[in-house]
């Protein structure tokens, strides 16, 4: 059976091959923080998990408006994730300014990563069914990271378009002292959630793995 990863994430794609699935990588279009602003209008602050999961609903529910997939018969999984710290949503930083204010921050301090998974299940090109899940992670950043480090790290361009301005499978690895929870949700996706989702939507994992 088929997925279409609705993200446009290479960390995302890694996990999913590392775990046996070769998707087919459909990014969608989403201005997340225009969704979020409007959101929050109209019902209030959004709790972390709440956050996450209603980014990875819409990138999911996107690629449908944007491609009616006729004909297709599988699986649609959109992801989303957030870094917590002391109480507010980190995302991606896009800017090398940002990202260094990030690192001075949270330098020393554990943040939670919050990742949000919603699956479709798609027959003929139309939603049969759908699905989310949320997994929280802890990491703690080591607390004798220099500053001329920090500006190294950001020089690498790797901070800047991924959510909390660090990566665990990259450069970032080096400050980050101990995970409590699923790496993989670290990652950008969780792996274990993926294959419940499935399952609920009927589909067994050795079927997505083949």
């Amino acid at each position: 059976m088929q997925l279409i990863l609705a993200s446009a994430s290479p960390a995302r794609l890694a996990l999913l091959r590392q775990a046996g699935i070769e998707p087919i990588v459909t990014p969608t279009d989403l201005d997340e923080d225009f969704l979020i602003a409007s959101h929050e209008a109209e019902h209030g602050p959004l709790a972390p998990a709440d956050y996450v999961l209603l980014l990875a609903r819409a990138k999911a529910e996107a690629l449908l408006d944007q491609d009616p997939l006729t004909g297709f018969d599988g699986l649609v999984l959109g992801g989303d994730s957030s870094l917590e710290l002391g109480g507010e949503m980190l995302g991606k930083p896009h800017t090398p300014e940002r990202a260094r204010e990030r690192w001075l921050a949270q330098r020393g301090r554990s943040a939670t990563l919050h990742s949000g998974h919603w699956m479709l299940r798609v027959r003929g090109g139309r939603i049969q069914d759908s699905a989310g899940i949320t997994t929280a992670t802890q990491l703690d950043f080591a607390a004798d990271i220099e500053t001329d480090e920090i500006d190294a790290y950001i020089a690498t361009g790797e901070p800047l378009e991924v959510a909390g301005a660090f990566t665990i499978d990259g450069r970032g690895a080096a400050f980050i002292d101990r995970i409590h929870g699923d790496p993989s949700t670290v990652v950008g996706m969780s792996i274990p959630a993926v294959r419940r989702l499935a399952r609920e939507l009927g589909v067994a994992w050795p079927v997505l793995t083949r």
